[in-house]
C-alpha cells in the first residue's frame, strides 16, 4: 500500500469517527431535554358581596319594605278635615335590617324627596321633615333635625344634615331613626272640600367601607 493510499484511508477513519462523536454528542442533547421537569400551582379567587337594605315603619314597631311608589307606606297623618294654619304630623321610622352587612347615610341635599304629587291643594301646603326629634307631634317635632321641607308639596330642599345609618348585632336590625313629616296648610289660602296626595321617597347610600 502506497503511502498516498494510506494517508486517504486515515482521512476518511478519522472523518467517521468524528461523525460518529458528533451522533453521539447530539445523542446525549437529546436526552437531557426529554429529562426536564415541569410543576405548577393554581389559586382560586371566591368573591362574595354583602347586602343593603332599608326599611320602614309607620308605627314604630312593625318594619317591612316599601321599594316602589306603589308599594309606599301609608303615613298616619290626622288631615281629613284640615283649616288653614294647621300643621299636622306623621312618623317613619327607617333601619338598615338585619341582613345588611354595611352602614349608610340618607344624604342631606337628596335623601328625601317628593316624587309624585297631585290634588287640590298642592300648592297651600308646605312641609318639613325632621329627623330623631323627642316625638313626632306639635311641641316637639322641632326638637330633632330639619332635614328636609317644601313651601309646597310639588318638590323639596335638602339641609346640611346627614342621616347617620347603622348595621345591627348578630342576628339584629340596625338603630331605627325616625322621620317626622310635618305638613302645614296655607293659613291664607286653602281650598274646601279639596284631596291632595303626596309619595315621598327616603334614600339611604351605603357607606364605601
Amino acid at each position: 500500500m502506497t503511502e498516498a493510499v494510506h494517508h486517504q484511508k486515515s482521512t476518511r477513519r478519522r472523518r467517521t469517527q468524528a461523525v460518529l462523536a458528533g451522533g453521539i454528542v447530539l445523542g446525549i442533547g437529546a436526552a437531557v431535554t426529554l429529562a426536564t421537569w415541569s410543576d405548577s400551582e393554581f389559586a382560586e379567587g371566591i368573591f362574595g358581596s354583602g347586602s343593603f337594605n332599608l326599611e320602614g315603619s309607620t308605627d314604630g314597631g312593625s318594619y317591612s319594605d316599601h321599594p316602589t311608589e306603589d308599594a309606599a307606606a301609608t303615613l298616619s297623618f290626622s288631615a281629613d278635615s284640615m283649616i288653614p294654619g294647621e300643621t299636622v304630623y306623621a312618623s317613619l321610622s327607617v333601619r338598615l335590617d338585619e341582613d345588611t352587612t354595611v352602614g349608610g347615610t340618607i344624604e342631606s341635599d337628596d335623601g328625601i324627596a317628593v316624587v309624585e304629587s297631585e290634588g287640590d291643594n298642592l300648592d297651600h301646603l308646605s312641609y318639613t321633615v325632621y329627623a330623631d326629634p323627642q316625638s313626632c307631634s306639635a311641641g316637639e317635632a322641632s326638637t330633632g333635625d330639619a332635614v328636609a321641607s317644601g313651601s309646597d308639596l310639588s318638590e323639596g330642599v335638602g339641609s346640611d344634615t346627614t342621616i347617620s345609618l347603622s348595621t345591627g348585632s348578630g342576628d339584629s336590625a340596625g338603630e331605627p331613626v325616625m322621620l317626622c313629616f310635618a305638613v302645614t296648610a296655607d293659613p291664607d289660602d286653602l281650598q274646601q272640600s279639596g284631596s291632595t296626595n303626596v309619595i315621598w321617597q327616603v334614600t339611604a347610600t351605603s357607606s364605601e367601607s
